[in-house]
């Protein structure tokens, strides 16, 4: 592993003018991403940032590591290549709505369930930015943009919802304008062996301005978001004396399902408390449907999932090592310039055919 440097945030910022409109949300990501670089203690070299096509697609030119700018929604699957043949490398994707649940939904939803040492940060502004403002796929229902003057038909992904649908091990959401909490996020994603995603909401002032704005609003923000803690109650809201004001997440005892209710006496050993580390992901999807798409009233923010699973690249170097012991270091050069079949053996304590 490579030695812990004392790395400062000017070392992971490049030379390269960071050229992005003026206001745009991808400025605070990236300087939050940058400020939290050097608590991996990592050289800038054992760092990779992968990224696919769109606006914030342009994040590899603005960090002072390695990285590619590569193809239309097929960054997890070169990420997936470069973590799997060089496991002592840190693989960062950086991706869009559109480029990552468009043309890009195949790839990412392999890279989650194969559990790839992978981080994954998918900006979502719920519009096409690059190709000046059409609907993306996590537009609201009647958006009426340039490729939908009449309002769009479509049914919008919910990134999270998607994510631990895919069984991800770790699936988060936080807010481009929140640094302390993006940061928070970048910490445990960083520390998730495996794939990580976090979906951030992020501000596009030129095509979609204001679509987070109940979720940024300090008062409005209060009703609206609903941070999650494990291992605490799940409460939001303002609370007044004696409670009142104060809502919850709790389960309807007679459907099971997750409601928003009001915290009283009554009913506050109810309030559910949140477990990110829950065996089954029920609980965590649950929690993802609450944000109402439209409002984005009572959107949960933070680490909502978290567990343990198998990493694909450390399973997939253990079968290589296996079969090294088994049969000695291959011949690439032989492979190739052999015939058309060859002998696979069979694995220990297995029967042959």
């Amino acid at each position: 592993m490579p030695t812990e440097l004392k790395l400062t945030v000017k070392d992971f910022k490049s030379d390269q003018e960071v050229r992005w409109c003026p206001g745009c949300g991808d400025y605070a990501i990236l300087a939050a991403v940058q400020g939290f670089m050097p608590e991996l203690g990592l050289a800038r070299e054992n760092i990779v940032f992968v990224s696919g096509i769109g606006c914030s697609s342009r994040f590899p030119y603005y960090m002072n590591t390695y990285g590619m700018h590569s193809i239309h929604g097929r960054a997890p699957a070169i990420a997936t290549g470069l973590a799997a043949s060089r496991r002592d490398l840190s693989v960062w994707v950086v991706t869009g709505d559109g480029d990552a649940l468009s043309i890009g939904g195949n790839h990412l939803i392999h890279a989650l369930r194969r559990n790839v040492n992978l981080k994954i940060l998918l900006f979502n502004n719920r519009i096409y930015g690059l190709t000046k403002g059409q609907y993306s796929p996590t537009s609201e229902v009647g958006k009426i943009t340039k490729s939908t003057p009449m309002g769009s038909l479509d049914a919008p992904f919910n990134p999270v919802s998607l994510a631990i649908g895919a069984e991800a091990s770790f699936v988060a959401r936080t807010i481009d304008s929140d640094r302390k909490h993006l940061t928070e996020v970048l910490r445990a994603a960083a520390a998730h062996p495996g794939t990580a995603l976090i979906e951030i909401y992020q501000n596009c002032n030129i095509f979609n301005d204001g679509a987070f704005e109940a979720l940024k609003d300090k008062q409005q923000a209060e009703e609206a978001v609903i941070r999650l803690e494990h291992g605490q109650p799940i409460r939001f809201g303002r609370p007044l004396a004696d409670n009142k004001g104060a809502k919850g997440v709790a389960r309807d005892p007679a459907t099971g399902d997750l409601q928003i209710v009001d915290v009283t006496p009554d009913n506050e050993e109810r309030i559910l408390v949140h477990d990110a580390h829950a065996a089954s992901p029920a609980t965590a999807f649950a929690l993802s449907r609450l944000a109402d798409p439209a409002t984005l009233h009572h959107t949960p923010i933070g680490v909502l999932r978290s567990v343990d699973r198998p990493v694909y690249d450390t399973e997939m170097a253990l079968q290589l090592d296996t079969a090294v012991e088994l049969q000695g270091e291959g011949d690439l050069t032989a492979l190739l310039a052999g015939g058309d079949t060859w002998t696979v053996p069979p694995a220990p304590g297995s029967h042959p055919l």
